[in-house]
């Protein structure tokens, strides 16, 4: 099982708070454009802030060491095709996610968004990785979080299309962070990261072609947003959780990020004053202390005790 590292998790955890800002951004600039337009043109905003980084690195690179051409043949040969998957399973997440924007809040779309925490474990089983009782504790206990975020006090009777829409999105991404884990340990973070926002982006400016109506006039208006949902929440963001995901394993990864819920309300009641209730801040408290328990290594301390007995006994 891979071993979780400290710069994993501040990794994952900034990434988490981008992304739920983020919601804010999209739900406002979906106010000005359509599903597609908004996704396709954020996302190659993403990766367009990440080519001058690729070339900086490239070029010190080879004034450090000589280029080794066959083996940054190969390299790249990986990056597109690992980059060319990743981007189509970043595609269907992120479009099913922005079309939920039409008819839900952002609030509960970051809620409803969170439960790939609990669909990384079980599509891990499919996988065969093995997950420790400990992680279980914490995904359970924040499923009660997510409860107490979007159901409790409200019942049913308030799921709309939107929110069907966020939960396939939440499946979506669950298999996006496997991906991530598998395909990302042996190449360049950043240059995967920009293969797959060119290919989810490319992928869904075809379908704005196809299915929207975009005008110059209604971009130029969401230009604040799309900046600030493409450069951060694309191009810093999920390049941080390419990069954060190789010090983490990838049930406790899905914990950390599923935090964006969280930051997601958070900002939105800053933001588009959406309140929070009694039960929303109590599954808030509730998630927190999920994520924090699923740092601490219950077996290391329980081997420690057991030799600290031992010891005094001897």
């Amino acid at each position: 099982m891979k071993k979780t590292q400290f710069k994993g998790v501040a990794m994952l955890l900034l990434t988490a708070f981008i992304w739920g800002s983020s919601f804010v951004a999209q739900s406002v600039g979906m106010e000005e454009v359509e599903a597609f337009t908004f996704n396709g043109i954020r996302t190659l905003l993403g990766a367009v802030i990440l080519i001058p980084f690729i070339i900086v690195s490239d070029v010190a690179r080879s004034k450090k060491a000589p280029v080794d051409k066959e083996k940054r043949k190969t390299e790249n040969k990986k990056i597109l095709k690992n980059g060319a998957i990743i981007g189509v399973l970043l595609c269907i997440a992120g479009n099913l996610q922005q079309f939920a924007f039409s008819w839900t809040s952002p609030g509960k779309i970051a809620f409803i968004t969170a439960f790939y925490m609990l669909f990384v474990p079980v599509l891990g089983l499919l996988l065969k990785k093995k997950v420790a009782p400990s992680t279980w504790c914490c995904v359970i206990a924040g499923c009660v979080g997510l409860y107490f975020l979007c159901i409790c006090g409200k019942g049913l009777s308030g799921v709309n299309f939107g929110d069907v829409l966020a939960f396939l999105c939440s499946i979506a991404f669950a298999v996006h962070i496997l991906g991530v884990e598998r395909l990302a340990a042996d190449v360049d973070p950043v240059k995967l990261s920009c293969v797959q926002f060119i290919v989810s982006g490319s992928i869904t400016c075809v379908l704005m072609a196809i299915f929207d109506t975009p005008s110059i006039t209604a971009i130029k208006s969401a230009t604040i947003p799309l900046m600030y949902s493409g450069f951060l929440s694309c191009g810093v963001a999920y390049t941080l959780q390419i990069v954060g995901q190789k010090y983490t394993e990838s049930t406790v990864a899905s914990l950390l990020m599923c935090t964006e819920s969280v930051f997601g309300v958070v900002c939105s009641a800053i933001v588009l004053k959406e309140k929070m209730t009694g039960w929303e801040t109590l599954g808030c408290v509730i998630m927190f202390a999920a994520i924090i328990f699923s740092q601490v290594n219950v077996g290391a301390i329980i081997k420690k005790l057991r030799a600290k007995k031992s010891d005094s006994q001897v």
